[in-house]
Formats: C-alpha cells, sequence, structure tokens
C-alpha cells in the first residue's frame, strides 16, 4: 500500500452526491471493505497500491512506479485493461485513482484502466526530478535555481519506454494497444516531447496546462520539425488550461508572466491545420480555473474524452 499525506489532493475531488437508492445500489455490489486503517497516529495508506522500485541502467538512479487495479481485475481474469501512465505521481496518482472509481458510481462513465504512477526519483525532491526528467532543453526559466539541471525528457522518456513499460507488462494485463499518458505542467511538457518524437508510444495523451512558454516556446518548433517530415500523428490527444492562465494585468486571478490560454490553443491550431488523417484532438479553457485547481477538474475531462465507458 501507499502511505500518502496527500490530504489537500484528495480535498479538491469534485465530490458529486450520489442518490440513497444508488448508494444502497453500489454498496451492495461492492467488494468487502479493506482493513480499517492502522491508528494511534500512523500514516494514512491508499489501499489497493503496489509500489515497485525500477531503475534505470542509464543514469544509475531509481525510480518508484505506483501501481493501482481496477475493481474488477481480479474477478475477470481472462480481461486485459487500458493502461494510464501518470507523472507527477506523488500529487496525481490518489486523485486520479478516486477519480476514476467516483466516475462509476451511479453508472459507467469511463472504461476501467490499470493506473501507473510516475514517481520521482528515489531520494530527490518532486521539483528536482521534475525540472531534470520533465524539460526538452537545459535553457530553464530564469526563476530557477542556479545549479538546477533541465533538459532530459528524451533520457527520461527512454527509460520510461525501455524500462517501465516493460516492467508493467510483464506483471499485469495490460491491453499494450492502449496505453495512455497524462501529465500537467511540466508533465505535460514531457509528453509533447513524446508526442512530436516517438508518438506511437502511447495511445492517447492528455496534455494538462503545457508549459508551451518553456525555453521561447520550444515545442512549437518541434511541431513544425515533426510536420515537415511526417504526414500522419497517430494520436487521440486532449488538452485542458485554465481560464486564469493568461495574463491580465490589474487581476489577481490570472498569471503574472505567462500566456499559456494563447500557447496552448496556438498549439490546437497548428496541429488541427496539418490536416493528420489520424489525430483526434480536443482542446478546452476550463473556466474559473487557475494553474494550480484545474488539474482534478481536467483529469476529469481527459479521461471522459480518452476513456468513454463502452456501450452496453
Amino acid at each position: 500500500m501507499i502511505k500518502s499525506l496527500l490530504f489537500a489532493a484528495v480535498a479538491s475531488l469534485p465530490f458529486a452526491s450520489c442518490s440513497d437508492a444508488a448508494n444502497g445500489q453500489a454498496a451492495a455490489s461492492a467488494k468487502p471493505s479493506a482493513p480499517a486503517q492502522r491508528g494511534e497516529g500512523q500514516p494514512y495508506e491508499i489501499s489497493d497500491t503496489e509500489v515497485w522500485d525500477v531503475a534505470d541502467p542509464v543514469s544509475g538512479r531509481t525510480y518508484q512506479v505506483f501501481v493501482a487495479l481496477p475493481p474488477s481485475y481480479g474477478e475477470q481474469p481472462q480481461r486485459r485493461y487500458p493502461v494510464l501512465y501518470v507523472t507527477d505521481a506523488d500529487y496525481a496518482f490518489p486523485v486520479i485513482k478516486q477519480i476514476g472509481r467516483r466516475l462509476n458510481v451511479e453508472r459507467p462513465n469511463v472504461e476501467e484502466f490499470i493506473l501507473v504512477g510516475l514517481s520521482y526519483a528515489k531520494g530527490e525532491g518532486g521539483m528536482q526530478s521534475r525540472r531534470r526528467d520533465y524539460t526538452p532543453t537545459p535553457n530553464g526559466p530564469s526563476t530557477a535555481p542556479a545549479d538546477a539541471e533541465h533538459g532530459k525528457a528524451a533520457a527520461y522518456a527512454a527509460y520510461v519506454r525501455d524500462q517501465v513499460l516493460p516492467f508493467v507488462a510483464e506483471r499485469y494485463r495490460t491491453d499494450e494497444r492502449r496505453r495512455l499518458f497524462l501529465g500537467h505542467s511540466y508533465g505535460a511538457l514531457l509528453g509533447t516531447e513524446i508526442l512530436f518524437s516517438e508518438p506511437r508510444l502511447f495511445d492517447g495523451y492528455i496534455l494538462g496546462s503545457p508549459s508551451f512558454w518553456y525555453d521561447r516556446h520550444h515545442m512549437a518548433g518541434q511541431e513544425k520539425a515533426y510536420a515537415a517530415k511526417h504526414k500522419d500523428l497517430p494520436a487521440r490527444v486532449y488538452m485542458y488550461i485554465g481560464e486564469y492562465e493568461e495574463m491580465r494585468p490589474g487581476d489577481p486571478r490570472y498569471a503574472k508572466d505567462v500566456n499559456m490560454v494563447t500557447d496552448t490553443r496556438a498549439m490546437d491550431r497548428a496541429l488541427r491545420s496539418r490536416d493528420y488523417p489520424s489525430l483526434r484532438i480536443e482542446a478546452e479553457v476550463l473556466n474559473d480555473e487557475d494553474h494550480f485547481t484545474v488539474a482534478p477538474r481536467g483529469f476529469t475531462r481527459g479521461l471522459k474524452y480518452l476513456l468513454p465507458a463502452k456501450a452496453k
């Protein structure tokens, strides 16, 4: 089980009310409840989760990988499931695990999936890992610490491809044709790097509040370079951005120094203009949200776009 103190993250979930009848039906069909939490001040544990250490032989670093299996996994031993890989797992993994469950309480809204969280290098802080592993060039922002390392996204993507994906596929009943990626902010920058370098690595991409401003809009150049050499982009892409992720002087709700709504819309327009026959893309500006509040809502919208429940 994963021990977690992310109460603030869980508290931000968009809880929906359910009728008494629906609650009764859910309770009747649910598995026996998980064992009670250990008391006497012990850390809270996220039930039905696993943690694995997966080493990177190239960098010498070891990363932790979190796994949560869908409710029906043990009951349907012949079934294979789509698998969703999420960056910044220390935050995103518990949030998405609960969203995925709650979306199906009253009726199926999303298909069940295996959730895999990509956590940070062991012994490092989150910002240290994500600055290095999620950014495409060494030219980090001026606001970063002087000794911060950037620009290893390609190396980290290779680690995910060569180590994490085979590790998960060998141990769980994944549908390898339906691997999905989710990243927010720098995590979305990493996802876009993969999209333009090895798009078939994942079938679908949820790119939330992408940091397209990074290194003087480096990713816009990557989009143009890809288009110059390719006639198709085989992927499904959902992008979300908060309404307030744009500069508006005098209004404290808005961003201070980046126009991320403009950047996201520009990327959406550019991709649509290519007329790639296999590309399916959706981009949304979510009202009344900023860079730090938009994620749970964007996660929900992205899951419903990429994993809609199958009609029975």
